[in-house]
């Protein structure tokens, strides 16, 4: 009997031990990938700093700018059936269609407030994508680039059939949506993809996860194994499966990296490595003094300048 009661406690302690496993791996997910209503909700939330104060003004201008121009919506279904939505700026017909994809927990209306009205400024279309978790975009976690990689597929093939397999299309993100388009590039993307823009890429997942965890001053290399749990339990994804590394140094397609030096987010040093694996043309433009997200509200002419540049000569290549 004594035997007995002493399996039966291991088996209670087992399964305590289990229980607390997986409340903790729950929470981590709710931290981490889940994605709350108040994402969905608002286009003008911006991170709190210094350096969002001063530009908070000509942000909040912008968004009200781009929320006055016309625009399409957009609906389609992603690879798990969940409805995306995108709002389509037409600016002419044949000209080429930069699809554009914003940051983590951010808005297509905050992050491509800008790139959107350049778009339109230099002829090209736009299609502004709500990443999924986001906005009008139906989905519950986010997945750092892994599963919005193959939402900027199904935005590809949607453009295809929509325009032509001949449209020219350039992909571009911002922060987590710069991750995408880059990762995205494993995915045997069609000829007529000519070029990608990341604007403040986070290079792999794990990375700006565990670097995020030591700036709250939270043991990165404990709690990673428990947050890759987490997306596998939870988020039913693989945080390891993809990367813009991995991505980059597989690609011929041109690649225009641009970074703020005082990004104190996703540090500078993260586009530098991935200008230094990426197989084929990749340029690197950094801007002194610009935050995370910030460089074009920083330096417009140097921003409009280099995207300019890199454009012409992918659209001409």
């Amino acid at each position: 009997m004594d035997i007995l009661w002493i399996i039966l406690l291991i088996i209670a302690i087992i399964i305590v031990l289990v229980g607390i496993l997986l409340l903790g791996t729950y929470i981590t997910y709710l931290m981490v990938f889940y994605a709350p209503k108040r994402i969905k909700d608002t286009a003008y939330s911006m991170p709190q700093g210094e350096q969002y104060e001063k530009r908070r003004e000509g942000i909040a201008k912008s968004i009200n700018e781009m929320l006055a121009r016309p625009f399409e919506p957009v609906t389609i279904i992603s690879h798990d059936g969940k409805k995306l939505y995108a709002r389509y700026y037409h600016v002419a017909d044949n000209a080429p269609v930069q699809i554009q994809f914003h940051g983590y927990k951010s808005s297509a209306l905050l992050d491509f407030c800008g790139g959107s009205k350049l778009a339109g400024k230099i002829g090209h279309n736009a299609l502004v994508v709500d990443q999924r978790s986001h906005g009008k975009s139906e989905g519950k976690a986010i997945t750092f680039g892994i599963e919005e990689r193959k939402d900027c597929m199904a935005w590809i093939n949607y453009v295809r059939s929509r325009f032509g397999n001949d449209v020219k299309i350039i992909l571009f993100g911002l922060s987590m949506g710069a991750a995408t388009v880059l990762m995205s590039a494993d995915l045997h993307l069609p000829d007529n993809v000519v070029g990608i823009i990341a604007d403040c890429p986070f290079s792999v997942p794990k990375d700006i996860i565990k670097k995020v965890a030591r700036d709250l001053y939270l043991p990165a290399t404990i709690l990673y194994p428990f947050i890759k749990l987490a997306a596998r339990l939870f988020a039913h994804f693989d945080l390891e499966e993809s990367s813009a590394i991995t991505a980059v140094s597989k690609t011929n397609l041109p690649i225009l990296l641009i970074h703020g030096e005082a990004d104190n987010f996703v540090p500078c040093d993260m586009s530098r490595e991935i200008h230094a694996v990426a197989a084929s043309h990749s340029s690197l433009i950094t801007i002194p003094d610009a935050g995370h997200g910030l460089c074009y509200m920083v330096a417009p002419e140097k921003y409009e300048e280099a995207v300019i540049e890199f454009l012409n000569k992918v659209l001409n290549m």
